[in-house]
């Protein structure tokens, strides 16, 4: 039987599930999942390896006007999964109302490679709303297959699965036939963390920080991390450490766990704060946290 292999780019306005669908489809947890937008800001590879197939599901920030550098870089990621993408899944929900991104989606409609229209979270909906919703993205792209689903309760996305399958190309891997992603362990403790900011912290605080790892110290029975936070301002500092320095003590202490558990070894890690004024708009720092510009 010969051998398929293809790049499946699964992009959609922020918020609608696709990093819930992207960790799902790869059978790991590799994309934070908050209900906040703009959680996810890199382009991450999932890779799913079989016998006969490899797909390389590509989980991409929400697309979204940028307001500065930053979200810049995440529309470039967004826009070049579409260019590089094999098969496209095109995620909407139930809930968002249309109109946001035109732009992007008229780009979608517009390409040759095959889209598949996702209509994520009928779980929270009618049967007549998803029939009407059906009638009204037939309209929109009219080229795409339209598969509704709840990433959430695992519904519909098996048929998903084997539908991406039926339309993989034939080509040999792309990638070590062992490999999970293309990102090092490094980059997923730094969203670890990132996702413990997101959770534990409230309004634009989530939203000005970056977590850089300065140390990532590997040995046979435990890995030492020294880790800082990012942020633009001396109040945010403030924030994030909190109290007698008891929020970033709980920040530490969660995070702690979940990397122990990533890495599957005792971990030790130091968390400190650092001012790194407008680093949003600093090609010199965004260069630093690993964002393409």
């Amino acid at each position: 039987m010969p051998h398929k292999s293809g790049f499946v780019s699964i992009v959609g306005n922020p918020n609608v599930g696709k990093s819930t669908l992207s960790n799902l489809l790869v059978g790991e947890r590799l994309s934070i999942i908050t209900s906040k937008a703009q959680t996810t800001r890199h382009k991450i590879f999932g890779i799913v390896n079989e016998k006969d197939y490899q797909i390389i599901f590509s989980d991409t920030p929400g697309v979204l006007e940028p307001a500065y550098k930053l979200q810049e870089s995440m529309l470039k990621y967004s826009k070049s999964a579409l260019t590089e993408a094999d098969i496209i899944l095109f995620i909407t929900d139930t809930i968002e109302k249309y109109g946001k991104n035109e732009n992007f989606i008229k780009t979608v409609s517009t390409l040759n490679t095959p889209i598949f229209l996702i209509i994520n979270k009928i779980d929270v909906s009618t049967q007549e709303e998803l029939e009407k919703l059906v009638v009204f993205w037939k309209n929109i792209l009219p080229s795409a297959e339209i598969f509704p689903i709840s990433a959430l309760k695992k519904f519909n996305t098996d048929n998903l699965f084997k539908r991406i399958l039926e339309l993989l190309p034939q080509s040999p891997p792309y990638f070590d036939k062992d490999a999970l992603t293309d990102k090092p362990q490094r980059f997923f403790v730094s969203e670890i963390i990132r996702e413990k900011i997101l959770l534990y912290y409230q309004k634009e605080i989530p939203y000005s920080t970056e977590v850089e790892i300065e140390e990532f110290k590997e040995a046979t029975q435990r890995v030492d991390i020294k880790a800082v936070i990012h942020v633009m301002r001396d109040s945010q500092k403030g924030i994030i450490i909190g109290h007698q320095g008891k929020a970033l003590k709980k920040l530490g202490i969660e995070a702690r766990k979940d990397i122990e558990s990533f890495l599957d070894k005792k971990v030790n890690i130091q968390i400190f704060v650092k001012v790194s004024k407008d680093w949003r708009n600093k090609d010199k720092f965004l260069k630093n946290f690993g964002y393409e510009h």
